[in-house]
């Protein structure tokens, strides 16, 4: 019978599985995490950059849960509002995940196109863990192209950004998925040292974050790499009882956090590691906790839905029923691995072909002869159906194996260097001990002019003996002179009264300086409150003047909308009744262009309809600002222009005239973006705030440069800068080529 045949057909397949499902999921089963992220997606404003950072994971979860049109749509939606944001952060994280997503579906051509803006918009923030993140995506994309040496040099480049950023929520599970990565690149490479370098560094990062998930992870990683270079090198046992120790930490890990651990599956897969282990190099006097964890596998494999777990579980339970020479019950086990794997939904035809094999041999010792011939004839079959697949598949593995021995080429000159710049390293290192001696030896200097110092001091003090001894000297002669400065004190008395007097004359001038200064420091305040008083009357008449011209304007306006409305509309009207009546009068062959006559009136009748609303808008005068705002955007959108007015916390507080003011000045804007930008979009939102209001409008046209603009002095521009004047507001432009133009207007509230 052939040795684990069951068991290690899917082995790879499973790691490489156990990696994709812990990325997707950290705390709950996947049902749990598609409500709560999709919870936290709807609360989340629009205006939230946050929000963009929960549609990368709802629509990472919806892709994995079989919702993939849903989970384009969500990244494709807010990559459009993320694209708009100055820091490209968000637009690169949520691109990113698009590639890997059409990656996943086999659409190569999506995938590189997703990638490319993912990383023109890195380049264009700040953040350093994007970047990482970015070079990550890069080298995953590497790996499922089999570009195994590129994608090493990705990931690396990747670590080195995570090992710059500050900390974050993302930065240590983005840096654990980096080392798994590289873990299962250097296992198929038999890369040992740096297979366990990586697996440590995991193992070490999940135990600095307390994730029982990550350290669950970590240990079975650690159990299936100890087991692997065993199988390589049976000789050496520490690797064997080294895989034993990490499957148990791993399963002792589950057992104490099987609340937060959700992925019963991965302990089906840790227990089978651990039964194979007991059972096939491990003594006999083991064989009890083989066939314990081989139940357990069973156990937690059926439960979980996870067949070929099972099938394996049965698989190594029919062996040690081999081995106790109980074939009856190894062909139970086998039968029921057989049906347990064709429960799969992709059921591995080589699992089915080693129990067939199985199935014939028992039959065959058995002396049951028939049957051994109806297990062969479908192992047969099964054969023949697999081996046409390997024959297609061969030239596949041959060119994948020219690539890795390729990519094994790369990574001796990455590590040669590596070693070249630890030579760097130590070099560095051996200037910085010469640099610390020099410091030493700044020291011992500095200690030596402390001690000279200190000489110094002592000098001084003997002067200053010599000093004391030249004062009693200088004493003996201060008598001699005593009697000299007695006859100058008189003069010296003299002396003062002039001086005092000088200091008197001294005084006055200063006084009559202060007083001077003072003078004209109050002139100058006076000429100072005459100026602004001017500038005052000025500023009242300019907004008298802008008033008297406003009013003007609109009473001009309503003239035209009436006279538009009651002459040249009532006239259309009478020639539309006279021309109706004519059409039944008048031949077929004329009847014809009557009728197109008449269309024509009715397109000219709606037109001076809506030209006189735009001049007077019976609405605002009505009903007020929000609804005549309303109905404009109903009027101006269209097929190819949708208009989106948004009040916020507004009580419709402002006066008719200020309300009018606001209205002509949004037309205005909707008006130079419609003729100038071609947008798609167009949003107006109004926010009341407890002293002020705020206007916003903002399209997706193509934008224009603000400084040409400013210098053309538009008329335009004029009139929207002469209406804020009034409201005594201000407003600002941002435009920016082919993305669109966002126009804040702010004026207090009276």
């Amino acid at each position: 019978m052939k040795k684990s045949a069951l068991y290690f057909t899917n082995k790879s397949r499973e790691t490489l599985l156990l990696l994709i499902l812990c990325f997707l999921f950290n705390f709950s089963s996947a049902q749990e995490v598609l409500d709560k992220l999709k919870e936290q997606y709807d609360k989340v404003s629009v205006t939230n950059p946050e929000r963009l950072i929960v549609a990368g994971k709802y629509a990472t979860a919806l892709f994995f849960n079989q919702q993939e049109v849903k989970a384009g749509q969500i990244l494709k939606d807010n990559i459009q509002i993320a694209s708009r944001l100055p820091d490209g952060k968000y637009a690169a994280n949520l691109y990113a995940i698009e590639a890997m997503n059409y990656r996943i579906s086999e659409r190569i051509k999506e995938s590189k196109s997703s990638f490319d803006k993912a990383k023109e918009f890195a380049s264009k923030s700040k953040d350093v863990e994007i970047k990482g993140y970015i070079s990550y995506c890069e080298g995953w994309l590497y790996t499922r192209n089999n570009k195994e040496g590129e994608a090493v040099r990705s990931f690396l480049r990747a670590i080195r950004y995570f090992d710059q950023a500050p900390p974050s929520r993302t930065l240590n599970s983005r840096k654990s998925t980096t080392y798994k990565e590289l873990t299962s690149i250097y296992a198929n490479w038999n890369e040992h040292q740096l297979q366990e370098k990586y697996s440590l560094l995991a193992l070490d990062l999940a135990i600095q974050q307390n994730d029982p998930i990550a350290i669950f992870d970590a240990y079975m990683l650690m159990g299936y790499m100890y087991e692997q270079q065993y199988i390589k090198n049976d000789t050496n046992h520490k690797l064997r009882d080294q895989a034993e120790k990490y499957y148990l930490l791993a399963i002792n890990t589950y057992n104490k956090n099987k609340a937060t651990i959700p992925f019963p599956s991965n302990l089906s897969f840790v227990a089978n590691n651990l039964a194979y282990l007991y059972f096939s190099f491990f003594p006999d006097s083991y064989q009890d906790q083989a066939i314990q964890y081989a139940e357990l596998a069973l156990k937690q494999g059926a439960a979980t839905q996870q067949y070929t777990h099972v099938a394996s579980a049965y698989g190594i339970m029919a062996e040690i029923a081999l081995k106790n020479k109980k074939p009856e019950r190894a062909k139970a086990y086998l039968l029921s691995a057989l049906m347990e794997i064709t429960k799969s939904s992709v059921p591995d035809q080589n699992i089915i072909l080693s129990i067939y094999e199985n199935l014939s041999e028992i039959a065959e010792q058995e002396n049951n002869l028939a049957e051994a011939i109806r297990y062969h004839k479908v192992y047969m079959e099964t054969f023949k159906s697999i081996y046409n697949q390997e024959q297609l598949e061969l030239g596949k593995r041959l060119e994948a194996q020219f690539d890795k021995e390729r990519q094994q080429q790369q990574l001796i000159r990455m590590q040669l260097e590596t070693d070249k710049k630890e030579q760097q390293l130590r070099l560095l290192h051996t200037v910085s001990l010469q640099q610390k001696q020099q410091y030493e030896n700044l020291k011992l200097h500095e200690e030596n002019q402390r001690k000279e110092l200190e000489l110094t001091q002592l000098e001084s003090e003997k002067r200053t003996q010599e000093l004391k001894l030249s004062r009693l000297e200088t004493q003996n002669r201060a008598q001699d002179i005593l009697s000299f400065k007695n006859e100058i004190s008189y003069k010296e008395k003299i002396n003062k009264y002039y001086v005092a007097l000088i200091l008197f004359f001294l005084l006055v001038l200063l006084l009559m300086l202060y007083a001077y200064k003072q003078r004209s420091k109050s002139m100058r305040q006076n000429k100072e409150l005459y100026n602004f008083s001017l500038d005052k009357e000025r500023q009242n008449s300019k907004i008298s003047i802008l008033t008297a011209m406003l009013d003007g304007q609109e009473q001009e306006r309503g003239r035209l909308a009436r006279d538009l409305h009651d002459g040249l509309g009532g006239l259309l009207s009478t020639t539309k009744i006279s021309l109706s009546q004519l059409t039944n009068k008048v031949d077929s062959p004329m009847k014809n262009d009557m009728q197109k006559s008449l269309l024509q009136l009715d397109t000219a009748v709606e037109e001076l309809r809506r030209v006189a609303h735009n001049l007077m808008p019976d609405l605002l005068n009505r009903y007020g600002l929000e609804e005549a705002l309303q109905d404009y955007a109903v009027r101006m959108s269209n097929v190819e222009l949708d208009i989106d007015v948004q009040f916020l916390h507004y009580s419709n507080q402002l006066t008719k005239d200020e309300q009018l003011l606001v209205y002509r000045v949004i037309q205005e804007l909707v008006n130079n973006a419609i003729k100038h930008a071609a947008p798609k979009q167009i949003i107006i939102q109004i926010v009341e705030e407890a002293d002020y209001y705020t206007i916003t409008v903002e399209d997706d046209g193509k934008g224009f440069d603000i400084d040409q603009v400013k210098g053309n002095h538009s008329a335009g521009l004029h009139n929207i800068q002469s209406r804020i004047d009034f409201l005594k507001g201000k407003f600002t432009i941002q435009s920016e080529k082919d993305v669109g133009t966002s126009v804040e207007i702010i004026f207090p509230k009276k």
